[in-house]
C-alpha cells in the first residue's frame, strides 16, 4: 500500500479507502486518507520549510532537486505508465501524449526556465524634486501552496503544478483526488526515496472525501490554492480563500465548440471531431463537446461522424490498439448516461451509441444531432463520450452559438482557407483554440479559460509567474 508524503516520511493512515480500476471495476489497492490531524500536519511543515530554510532563496538547490525529480520519473516511467494505465483507465497510446509522457517533460522545462528567467528586473531612475530614485522589481516565491487535482490526467495536473511551484521557491501541499490516489502518492514516493527535497517542501496526501480539500482551501497558513476541476466546486473554493484573501488559480470546466465551416473537408472535420471527443472517454475539459454545423449540411456531418465514432476502438486500455478506455466510475457513467437520456427526452436524436458496457465502466461513443443550443446537453460539461451537433444558419451564428457558453476553455475550427478560420477563431471567447486540427498543447503554452472557465494561467512562463510574487524597491542614489 503507498503512503502519504508529510514532512520528508512516508506515512500510512488511520483508515483507508479503495482505488479500483475502472476497465474491471476490481479493486486495484487500498490508498490512505488522511485525517484531518495529518493535513494540519502537512500545512505545519510545509509553512516551515517556507519560512526558515533557504528554500524560497536558494536558486542552485532547487535547480538541483528539479533535475533530479526529473532523472527519477524516466527511470521510473515505465512503472508509472503501468499505474496509470490501471487506475486512470488511460488507453496505452495515451501514456505516450498527455497522460504521462508529456506531463515529465514539464519538470525539465521549468528547470530551464528557471536558469533563464529574470527574477530581477530594473526599472531605471527617476527625478523627484531634485534627487534621482532608483527602482527595481524582485520576483519572489509566493509562499505555502496548496495544489488539489481531480482524476482525469494526475500526472499532467499534479506535474503541471508541483515543477513551476517548486521552481519558483514555494512549498506545496498536494491533494490527489480520490478516484485516482495511486497515481498521485506514487509521485510523492519517488520525490521522498530518490530526490533531496527538503522535509516539508512537497508533501502529498489522498483522502475518500471533501473534509481535507476544505481544510486547505480556509487554512491561514495557506497562501495560495491552485486547483484543477470542476466550475462548481471552484466557485466554493474562490468562496472559501476569500476570507484570508488567498490567491487563487483556478482551471476549471469547458463547453468547448468545434465550428466546421462550410468550404471545410467534411470527411476529415467529421473524423476529427469523432475521435478528438473519445479520447480518453471525452474525459477532458477543453475537449470540444460541441459540433457547429452549417444546416445545410447537417445531416450528411451527422452521418459521417457517425461512422466515425462506430469506429473507435474501445475496451482493455492496456491494449496498444485500444483508442478509448472506461470512463473513472460507475457514479460518472451514470451522470452521463442521464444527460443523455434526458437530452433524447428533451428532442435531440440518438445517432449512435448511448450504451453501457460491462464490466468496468465503458459507455459507447455517443452522437446527438438536431441539439438546441440552450439545452442541458449543448450548456452542461458531460465528461464523457458524447458528442451534440448542433446546426448554425450563417458564419456570425455559429460564433454567436460558440460564445453562448458560461464557459470559455478552448474550440476549434476547420475550413479550408486559414485566414477565414483564423478570423473565426479570433472572435471566439476562449483561452486556446485549435485551427485546422493545430495542437496547441506544450509545455510553453499557457493553458487557461476565460469566463468561468477559470482564473490564471498552467504552463508556459505564466505558469512560473502565477507563483511569483512581485516586490518594488526604490532608493535615493547620489
Amino acid at each position: 500500500m503507498k503512503r502519504l508524503l508529510i514532512d520528508g516520511q512516508l506515512v500510512e493512515a488511520e483508515k483507508t479507502f479503495p482505488s479500483l480500476n475502472p476497465a474491471t471495476g476490481e479493486v486495484l489497492d487500498q490508498a490512505p486518507d488522511a485525517t484531518a490531524a495529518q493535513a494540519e500536519a502537512a500545512v505545519t511543515a510545509a509553512r516551515r520549510a517556507f519560512d526558515t530554510t533557504n528554500w524560497s532563496t536558494d536558486v542552485p538547490q532547487r535547480l538541483r532537486c528539479l533535475e533530479q525529480l526529473d532523472r527519477v520519473l524516466n527511470e521510473h516511467k515505465e512503472e508509472l505508465r503501468e499505474l496509470t494505465i490501471a487506475e486512470v483507465g488511460a488507453p496505452r497510446m495515451l501514456t505516450h501524449g498527455p497522460q504521462l509522457d508529456e506531463p515529465v517533460k514539464l519538470v525539465r522545462y521549468y528547470a530551464d526556465l528557471l536558469r533563464e528567467y529574470p527574477l530581477t528586473e530594473d526599472l531605471g531612475d527617476i527625478e523627484i524634486r531634485g534627487r534621482r530614485h532608483h527602482r527595481w522589481v524582485e520576483k519572489e516565491a509566493g509562499g505555502v501552496v496548496a495544489a488539489i487535482i481531480p482524476y482525469n490526467y494526475p500526472n499532467q495536473l499534479a506535474l503541471a503544478k508541483l515543477a513551476p511551484a517548486l521552481a519558483a521557491g514555494c512549498t506545496v501541499v498536494l491533494k490527489g483526488a480520490p478516484d485516482t490516489p495511486l497515481t498521485t502518492l506514487a509521485l510523492g514516493e519517488l520525490i521522498a526515496e530518490h530526490t533531496d527535497f527538503p522535509p516539508g517542501v512537497v508533501n502529498v496526501l489522498t483522502s475518500s472525501g471533501a473534509d481535507v480539500g476544505e481544510l486547505l482551501t480556509k487554512h491561514p497558513d495557506i497562501d495560495m490554492i491552485t486547483f484543477t476541476g470542476s466550475t462548481a466546486t471552484g466557485r466554493r473554493i474562490m468562496e472559501a480563500a476569500s476570507a484570508t484573501v488567498k490567491k487563487v488559480f483556478l482551471e476549471l470546466g469547458g463547453k468547448s465548440a468545434m465550428i466546421i465551416l462550410d468550404d471545410a473537408d467534411f470527411q476529415s472535420a467529421s473524423m476529427f471531431a469523432a475521435f478528438t471527443i473519445c479520447s480518453h472517454a471525452g474525459q477532458g475539459c477543453a475537449l470540444t463537446s460541441r459540433l457547429l454545423v452549417p444546416r445545410e449540411h447537417h445531416d450528411t456531418i451527422v452521418e459521417m461522424v457517425a461512422a466515425g465514432l462506430e469506429r473507435v476502438s474501445y475496451g482493455d486500455p492496456a491494449d496498444p490498439k485500444t483508442f478509448m478506455g472506461p470512463l473513472i466510475s460507475a457514479r460518472q457513467r451514470d451522470k452521463v448516461d442521464g444527460m443523455v437520456q434526458r437530452a433524447v427526452a428533451a428532442g435531440a436524436k440518438l445517432v449512435t451509441g448511448g450504451k453501457k458496457v460491462d464490466p468496468g465502466f465503458f459507455y459507447t461513443p455517443t452522437l446527438l444531432s438536431g441539439v438546441d443550443p440552450s439545452s442541458e446537453i449543448a450548456q452542461d460539461e458531460v465528461f464523457g463520450p458524447v458528442l451534440a451537433v448542433i446546426p448554425y444558419d450563417d458564419e456570425d451564428d455559429a460564433v454567436r452559438i460558440a460564445n453562448d457558453s458560461v464557459f470559455g476553455l478552448s474550440g476549434a475550427v476547420q475550413s479550408r482557407d486559414q485566414e477565414r478560420a483564423i478570423a473565426v477563431a479570433r472572435r471566439i471567447r476562449t483561452g486556446t483554440f485549435s485551427i485546422n486540427g493545430g495542437n496547441y498543447f506544450s509545455q510553453d503554452v499557457p493553458f487557461g479559460g476565460y469566463k468561468q472557465s477559470g482564473v490564471g494561467r498552467e504552463s508556459g512562463v505564466p505558469g512560473l509567474e502565477e507563483f511569483l510574487e512581485r516586490k518594488a524597491f526604490a532608493t535615493v542614489t547620489p
